[in-house]
């Protein structure tokens, strides 16, 4: 029910917030041609180092770490953070070169091991049942600036290193907590963006039911009304035995009644009484309406008209409404662009009552399959580890005769670059399918010309990679 279509905007939508704000971690560049700012920017690295060989990684060719006896009995070990750190390109090759003198704090790295593991912070650690990598940023910042940044064994065996000074040794170590800290940064960013996704994928899920729910609502204002207008002083006739057809209205009542809908809202409280007044306005444009006279007129009616009615309102008077559109905005972020999917399916679905006769319908489930609910995770997952490869694609065939590199909106690579992933990842997609959907995204959601764009860039580097063999569409 959340189709693809909609699966596909979700991930360009997160995709494009998590790359503008992105905050990854990268090497602090060396810092101004000082005597402090060079000697800060060595100690900065041999913290790093430091914090590695700690862990029981090997950080130096010239001699082994007076650790590694240890071995799988270093309670340091097996953290997240000095995984990812151990694995960082930038990291790799400082190790390679071997030219950071890490060497000179060989004497005194079993008694900072003990330390560590003998600090509060270390303690409350190691209580965790499990361990995220926010835990080992948190205790090794504290470790850095309260344990190794004040050692004082640590810090003499700094002064044999060549241009020491102990301001640039403690600005060393602020470079060095400041990275930690900027590189849990861009972890944290990524775990919200696909937390964005799955609650933007459920928000869409919740609009279905409210929208199936608004007849109920703009029927239920209408019941009080005709029943207020009966206890009036000298009601008139007409208001006496008023024209039920409306606040009786079958599918209402189906809707009300039905067991899906019943269990979603008892696992998912949703109730649109707080926005009054839109259900006011919005009944008043339904009995302005056309075709809510021809209805009301009728001579008989039955289950099938009730539930035509509903859908041609809905249709033409409800989901086009700027009062809607305003109280979807104030209700959810996601809710307007969602609006005119979300609405196809629910039409569907009343149009699925209509044929059900007394048969129980069932609702539509939030996705029609486990292929479609792994689309999206998996699509935003791939996009984001393989997006510098697939932005290399894009710029092989920019021509600068007719794209300038430097107007392209930035939307447009995003779009590009799920395009391609799409392209790569799912074989089993048509490749005009692919292409057709984000050529509409980006006519959509970028610029007049962005669809020509993303349709000749995503034709040529299709092209390329079917020559390269990596797909066969």
């Amino acid at each position: 029910m959340v189709n693809r279509i909609l699966i596909r905007i979700k991930v360009v939508q997160m995709l494009y917030s998590y790359l503008l704000t992105r905050n990854e971690f990268h090497l602090k560049a060396p810092s101004a041609n000082t005597r402090d700012g060079k000697y800060a920017y060595s100690v900065y690295l041999n913290l790093l180092l430091l914090l590695l060989e700690l862990s029981g990684y090997r950080v130096s060719r010239k001699s082994s770490s007076p650790l590694d006896s240890m071995g799988a009995s270093n309670m340091l070990s097996g953290g997240k953070l000095a995984k990812a750190l151990a694995s960082d390109s930038d990291i790799r090759e400082i190790i390679a070169k071997d030219e950071t003198g890490i060497e000179a704090f060989d004497p005194i790295i079993r008694d900072l091991y003990s330390k560590i593991t003998s600090s509060a912070v270390y303690t409350d650690y190691r209580k965790k049942r499990s361990r995220s990598l926010d835990d080992d940023v948190r205790m090794w910042t504290v470790i850095l600036s309260t344990v190794i940044g004040r050692d004082n064994t640590l810090i003499d065996a700094a002064r044999s290193q060549e241009g020491f000074s102990l301001s640039g040794f403690n600005k060393g170590v602020i470079m060095a907590i400041d990275t930690l800290k900027e590189y849990n940064d861009s972890q944290q960013s990524y775990a919200d963006a696909q937390a964005s996704l799955t609650a933007s994928l459920e928000k869409a899920y919740e609009l279905y039911h409210a929208l199936l729910m608004l007849p109920v609502y703009i029927t239920d204002i209408e019941a009080d009304r005709l029943e207020a207008a009966k206890d009036k002083y000298c009601p008139s006739d007409d208001e006496l035995n008023p024209n039920l057809r409306f606040v009786e209205n079958g599918f209402v009542k189906a809707i009300r009644e039905n067991a899906d809908m019943q269990e979603y809202l008892k696992k998912h409280p949703f109730s649109w009484e707080e926005d009054y007044f839109m259900l006011k306005n919005l009944l008043e444009k339904v009995k302005e309406s056309q075709t809510y006279r021809d209805y009301m007129d009728g001579d008989t009616t039955s289950f099938e008209a009730d539930c035509d009615f509903w859908r041609n309102i809905l249709r033409t008077v409800v989901f086009p409404s700027d009062i809607l559109a305003e109280a979807l905005e104030n209700r959810s972020v996601y809710w307007n662009d969602d609006l005119a999917i979300m609405g196809t399916f629910v039409l569907k679905s009343i149009k699925h009552f209509a044929t059900a006769g007394n048969e129980e319908v069932k609702l539509l489930p939030i996705f029609k399959d486990e292929e479609d609910s792994r689309f999206g995770p998996e699509l935003f997952l791939n996009s984001i580890k393989e997006r510098d490869t697939y932005r290399g694609y894009v710029e092989r065939f920019i021509n600068d005769s007719n794209w300038d590199p430097e107007r392209l909106a930035f939307m447009d690579i995003v779009i590009l670059i799920t395009a391609i992933s799409e392209l790569l990842m799912f074989p089993s997609i048509p490749l005009a399918v692919t292409m057709n959907e984000y050529v509409e995204i980006a006519n959509y959601y970028s610029t007049p010309r962005s669809g020509q764009f993303i349709n000749g860039v995503l034709f040529s580097v299709s092209n390329y990679l079917r020559e390269q063999g990596l797909h066969n569409k």
